[in-house]
């Protein structure tokens, strides 16, 4: 972050090779373990293709809307007021949203037992957009706590 009053350009992100598509190069990244890039877009599409089969769609549709199923519109912040913190429920940006999405839906990926990385996120991608998995679960748990604590939304500023 500049010390001046100069803005931090964004970083463009350039679409991948196979599907051209932003959303599936993020994802290649967000996979992606000690720069091993090539290894990360082999497990990605790997993992596409098995999920598209499965749930006969286009490989870039199906990660769409798993990506979306797992998408939180609202999340909780801690807010300390005088000396009690307060989980206040605030609206998610659409990028955070996605990021959130695509980390759940890795790491649920990873957790999964046995299996090379390309089934098992496979198998959470199809459970992502059939609606139950891991990450929707985190999601839907998310959205119960705020819903818990709305009565503390006035604290949001």
């Amino acid at each position: 972050m500049p010390r001046r009053a100069k803005r931090v350009k964004k970083r463009v992100i350039v679409p991948d090779a196979k599907y051209g598509s932003v959303d599936v190069a993020k994802f290649v990244n967000k996979i992606m373990l000690c720069g091993k890039k090539s290894t990360a877009s082999r497990i990605v599409y790997g993992a596409m293709d098995i999920a598209a089969q499965q749930v006969e769609s286009e490989p870039v549709e199906l990660l769409a809307k798993a990506v979306e199923s797992a998408t939180p519109l609202i999340r909780v912040k801690p807010r300390r007021v005088g000396g009690a913190t307060y989980q206040v429920p605030m609206e998610v940006d659409k990028k955070i949203g996605r990021a959130l999405a695509m980390r759940w839906l890795i790491v649920a990926a990873r957790a999964r037992a046995g299996k090379s990385m390309e089934e098992k996120l496979a198998a959470e991608l199809v459970a992502a957009v059939q609606g139950r998995g891991s990450a929707v679960r985190r999601r839907e748990e998310i959205h119960r706590m705020a819903d818990a604590n709305k009565a503390f939304v006035h604290y949001r500023w």
